[in-house]
This record gives C-alpha cells, sequence and structure tokens, in this order.
C-alpha cells in the first residue's frame, strides 16, 4: 500500500474511484469534472491517492479554501484494509499544518461514512443541505486525537 499526493496523471483514476462507491453516489457522475477535481487538487487544496499493485484504489481531497473535506472514497473491494484511515490522517495533518482554523465535511446519515467520520473524532453540529450530517473537527480536537 502506497500513500502519496496526487498528480495530474491520478484525475482519470480518482474519477473511476468515485464513480465506484456504493454508498454516497453522485446521482449524475458528470456533476464532478476533471476540471473541478484538478481545481480542488491543486488550486483550493490538496490530494492524496492509496495504490495498491500499481491501481488507485481510494483517494481524499481536502479544500483549504471552503475549510472542508471534499472528498474521501474507497472503492469497495478495497474497505476495511486501512486505506480510509491512512488518507484521513495524512489529509488532516496536512490541513492543520496550513492553518488552525476548523475544518467541516458533509455525509449522508445511516452510513459507513458517517460511522467512520464519528470514530475518528468528528462533532455532528447540525445539518448540510437537505439530506447530509454536517461534521466539525478543530485544530485542538485533530491534536488530542493524534
Amino acid at each position: 500500500m502506497i500513500i502519496r499526493e496526487a498528480i495530474l496523471d491520478d484525475i482519470n483514476q480518482i474519477q473511476i474511484v468515485r464513480n465506484s462507491v456504493k454508498e454516497n453516489m453522485l446521482s449524475n457522475p458528470d456533476l464532478i469534472t476533471d476540471k473541478m477535481v484538478e481545481e480542488f487538487l491543486f488550486e483550493r487544496g490538496r490530494g492524496w491517492v492509496c495504490e495498491i499493485e500499481d491501481q488507485i484504489v481510494g483517494f481524499s481531497i481536502v479544500d483549504l479554501k471552503g475549510k472542508n473535506v471534499w472528498a474521501l472514497f474507497i472503492k469497495p473491494e478495497f474497505e476495511k484494509r486501512g486505506v480510509g484511515i491512512k488518507l484521513h490522517d495524512i489529509m488532516m495533518d496536512w490541513f492543520f499544518n496550513q492553518t488552525t482554523d476548523s475544518i467541516w465535511l458533509g455525509t449522508s446519515p445511516k452510513t459507513r461514512a458517517e460511522t467512520f467520520y464519528r470514530k475518528s473524532g468528528w462533532r455532528e453540529i447540525g445539518k448540510h443541505g437537505d439530506d447530509e450530517i454536517k461534521f466539525e473537527m478543530s485544530f485542538d480536537e485533530w491534536k488530542r486525537n493524534i
């Protein structure tokens, strides 16, 4: 398992991972364009990928400008192998090395993602949009968790 910073050539495989998930699926895969992914990776924040046998099996992207987790997805067949927590932790370390501002994310209720974020120390603070839970983590909370 290799965790590394995402590069431009990874975007195609990132899209494949994003569209392979069984929860938090996009209603229309065309909503997230390659250009958007590029913007979040290189202009708004940073991203990381996990490779197993030269295949990207998961990725995370954090939006420094919006102060939120923009994406954290794992191919279903590679879940429960520690990929998600490794991608989460490198993303959070990077974010809090850039700022001490709090970070937020939204995810669907009653999903593995909701459980994952709760176990990772995220605090529910309300709703995001019509159908997502909004979580937040402060700099101090992250430093206590690590």
